[in-house]
Parts: C-alpha cells; structure tokens; sequence
C-alpha cells in the first residue's frame, strides 16, 4: 500500500453506499492515507451533504443503492457543483456500467470487491483534478466568434500577411494559388476570397483534386455526354459549367494527371470546355482558385506538372503558415473552436487550464489547425466540467510533451531550457567541456552540449542515455524543490500528473523522496 501523502488530511472525501461495511471498510483504507471521511448512507443523503455547504474533494459512491442509484445521485450533484469529482463503485463491470459511468461525468469507477491500491492511486488522481480545476483562472472569452464567420482566427504577423494578401485579390478575378502544408486551411483561405469577392453572390464549388480517381476526374470537372463511356446512362453537367459566373476552388492541384492539366490551362487561357465524348465548345466564365501542399517549382522540373498552367495559377501566391509557425494564435484558435463546440451543442467546455494551454503550444503540430481541432474535440468530451485539464488531453500530446527531451530543439519550444538540461551519467564526461557554458553564447552552449550528449549515446549504442536523463532531471527538481511536486512539474514544463506517473514508474530508480508534497 502506498506511503502516506503529506498534507491529505485537507482533503474531504464522501462516501455514499447503503452498506455500512463497505462504507467502514473503505473509510478505513482511505482514513489511513489521512483523508477526511464522511459518509451517506443513501444517494438522498449524500446530495443533501452536498448542498449543505462545502463540497468534498471526492465522492465514492455505488451505482444500485435503495431509493435513487448511483447515476442519478451523480447527475444531481453535478448540477449543483460540475466540477465535483465522483468516482463510481459497482460489482458489474459490463460494459453499460462502464459507459453510463463516463456518459454521465463520473471521474472513473472502481469495482467491488476493492483493490486497495487501486483504491489509493484512483483517490489520488481525482483529488489532483480537483486542484488542478480550482487553480485554473476565470477566464472570460477573448474571441468574437461573430468576428471570424469565415472560420480564419489569428493575430499574428504571419497571419496579417495573409489577410493582407487576401485584401489585395479579393475584389479582383485574378487567379490565385495558395500554398501550406495539409491541415493549414487552404480552403477557408479560399472560401474567404470568395465570400469578399464581386463573385459572392454566385455559386461557389471546391473539388479535391486528390480525391477523385484519375479517370473520373475530367468527368467530374468538365461533364460529359451520353454513351461517352461505359455507365454514362446520361448527359453530366461538369463542374465548370455549375460555376459559371461563379468560383471554383481546385484543391490539392498538384495531383492532378497531366492530361487533365491541360485542359484546366485552356479553361484559364480561353474560358472554353468540352464535355467528355463531346464536340461542342461551351463558354464558361469561372474564377479559378487552386490549392495544394506539394511543391509545384520541383514538380515543374521534374516534368510532373506543366510549366505553363503553374504560370497560370501562379498569379497571386498566398502562403500560409503553419501552425508551429503562429503559435501565438493557438489559444484564440482554441477558443474559437470550443464556442463552436458549445454552440452546436457537441461539448460543455469552455477553457482549458493554463497547464492543458501550455502543453498544446509545446506540440509541434505536425497536423496543423486540422489535428488541433481534432484535439480540441476530443479534450473537450472527455473533460468532466467546463475547465479543459492537461489529463483530457489526448495521448498524443501528453508523450509528446514528456519525451520532448529526444525529439525538440530547447531554443524553439517554449519552455524547452529547464528540461533540456544534461544530467551527470556513469561514464559521461563533460568535465574537459568545462568552458562550454560560459565562454559561448547560451545557444552555441546549447548546441555543443547536444553535440557532446549525442556523441555519447552512439557510441554507447543500446544503453537508455535518454531514459537515464529524463530520470535524473525528474530527482534534480524534486530536489530543487525540498520534494514539492507542483513546483517541480512547474519547472520541468510537465503536469503534476505527468509527473506523478513519472515517480511511481521511477520510483526504485528515482530514489525515496520522504519529504515530497503535492501542494
């Protein structure tokens, strides 16, 4: 059984359970660890303690007691405070119980009969959100979502000169490529165009170019008559012709076939179309934005994409960037998505903690605004109340976040210098090195520190250098901090859960920190 936590005599936890031996019995597991216990014997009982003034920091409660269960206790309490962390027991591990549970914002559930130590470690975790939930700041929302009706969000200077560029081409009929990596935006940056453009009031169409199998794709664009090929049962209006006097957005123009590519230059150069398996020439008049994440110059040279039609669509160029690039945008980006959230009803959450925040702007974001709203959405359904805390987020982003050691370079992520710093290893001798860190700028320093580290670990092949570092840098700041964890996980850039994880994975390894504290 674990140790017993400094300072858990602060906190108060309810039990609520129609059987007085298992509220005796897990009173005393729970007591013996120095948490205040209270108890219900009903799920009536147990909201009326809730009511009656301070909430507890926990609540253990069964499902199937007399009166009203455990699931409908549990909905009501979290009505009066949704910020209370309740953890469900049940002797029925289906999985119904499991999903009612979780559907319901219950922290976690526990079976019956109890694993003390499972017991511990989940009272343990619970009372860490509940902290975590109380330190996050109120934080009134920053972003207008009336302001961003495109979906565009973002302040920055990168940003700026896309806005600026999108001013310049919006009220012409010039071409325009737009350029980024995948999950940028490229087409909200086109739909943008649109929407500001003389052509708003006509139709507007995107095609993912990628999308459509090589064969289909004149068809899809240009139409085609009846009989013109196997299964043309009758005549298509393509695309072009749907657009006329209207936009069309070529998305992911880059993997287009080169036959293909020549006819989209003759749409450019002579507004003309011919339906497949057709002879007639039809006039269209249709603005022409296209989009990709290739590198269409390399691709020119390499024969793979016509020289001409990149002159072509190459009128105006909008780069955007990615998101690694704007990180100062991500907690307006990410305020903008959760209003979204809430407004279409798909998440209760409003903000994230300043943790959670500062984890997601340490990522590197190799998915840009696609994978950061994807992240959102699952932060923000899993997240018990309206605070977004560092264990909602996804996995992902958590390993990221600890094992950045190996994968980031300290002097471009945030927060990066306290825990890029090289910790003494049996055999690893810097001490010839001695001048590194004072005679050199702090980045050179830096450097020939990573240089003399990596040196080290090819040549010992197969040892865990990296692991070894992560652990002693995990002892140096509980050290540091006379064994308090939240100033530890502070100057590590991790959560105390993150790091609380990390000891007990660490703890024969690690050493005993008799002295550490939570708070």
């Amino acid at each position: 059984m674990s140790e017993p936590v400094i300072n858990n005599s602060q906190f108060t936890i309810l039990i609520v359970d129609d059987d007085d031996e298992i509220r005796y019995s897990l009173g005393r597991v729970l007591g013996s660890q120095g948490y205040r216990i209270d108890t219900a014997s009903s799920g009536e009982e147990g909201i009326e303690k809730v009511k009656a003034g301070s909430a507890p920091d926990l609540i253990f409660m069964d499902i199937r007691m007399g009166g009203i269960n455990g699931l409908e206790t549990l909905q009501h309490m979290r009505s009066i405070d949704s910020n209370l962390q309740i953890i469900l027991m049940t002797a029925f591990g289906t999985a119904q119980t499991a999903i009612e549970a979780m559907k319901y914002g219950a922290y976690d559930y526990a079976m019956k009969p109890f694993d003390p130590e499972r017991v511990l470690a989940l009272a343990s975790s619970a009372i860490n959100a509940a902290l975590d939930l109380r330190a996050a700041p109120k934080k009134e929302q920053k972003v207008n979502s009336e302001d961003y009706k495109e979906g565009i969000v973002g302040s920055s200077p990168a940003m700026q000169e896309v806005f600026k560029v999108i001013g310049q081409v919006a009220a012409s009929d010039a071409t325009v490529l737009v350029t980024g990596e995948s999950g940028t935006g490229k087409e909200l940056i086109a739909n943008c165009i649109y929407q500001h453009s003389l052509r708003s009031d006509g139709p507007f169409t995107a095609v993912n170019c990628a999308a459509i199998p090589e064969n289909l794709i004149e068809s899809e664009l240009f139409g085609h008559e009846k009989g013109s090929f196997t299964g043309a049962t009758s005549q298509r209006i393509g695309k072009f012709e749907q657009c006329d006097r209207g936009t069309i957005f070529l998305d992911e123009i880059g993997d287009m076939a080169l036959a293909t590519q020549t006819k989209i230059l003759r749409v450019l150069q002579d507004g003309e179309i011919q339906r497949v398996g057709g002879s007639e020439t039809i006039r269209v008049d249709v603005r022409v934005l296209a989009a990709t994440n290739k590198d269409l110059e390399s691709m020119v040279r390499s024969k793979e994409f016509r020289e001409d039609l990149y002159y072509r669509l190459n009128v105006f160029r909008i780069r955007v960037p990615s998101l690694s690039q704007r990180k100062d945008d991500i907690p307006d980006i990410v305020d903008f998505m959760l209003q979204k959230l809430a407004r279409e009803g798909k998440a209760k959450a409003t903000r994230l903690s300043d943790d959670a925040m500062a984890i997601l702007i340490r990522y590197p974001w190799p998915g840009n605004v696609r994978e950061l709203g994807n992240f959102v959405y699952h932060s923000a359904v899993v997240a018990q109340g309206e605070i977004i805390l560092a264990k909602d987020l996804p996995d992902t982003v958590l390993e990221k976040n600890l094992t950045g050691l190996a994968s980031t370079d300290p002097a471009k992520e945030p927060g990066g210098e306290e825990l890029f710093q090289v910790a003494e290893s049996p055999g690893l001798n810097f001490a010839s090195e001695s001048s590194i860190a004072t005679d050199a700028e702090p980045a050179e320093a830096m450097d020939r520190l990573f240089d003399l580290l990596y040196k080290e670990v090819k040549e010992r092949q197969g040892e865990r250098i990296l692991s070894y570092i992560e652990k002693n840098m995990i002892k140096r700041a509980i050290s540091d901090t006379g064994g308090n964890q939240a100033k530890a996980a502070e100057i590590l850039g991790i959560t105390r859960n993150t790091l609380k994880k990390r000891l007990d994975e660490y703890a024969a390894e690690v050493g005993d920190f008799d002295n550490q504290t939570e708070v």
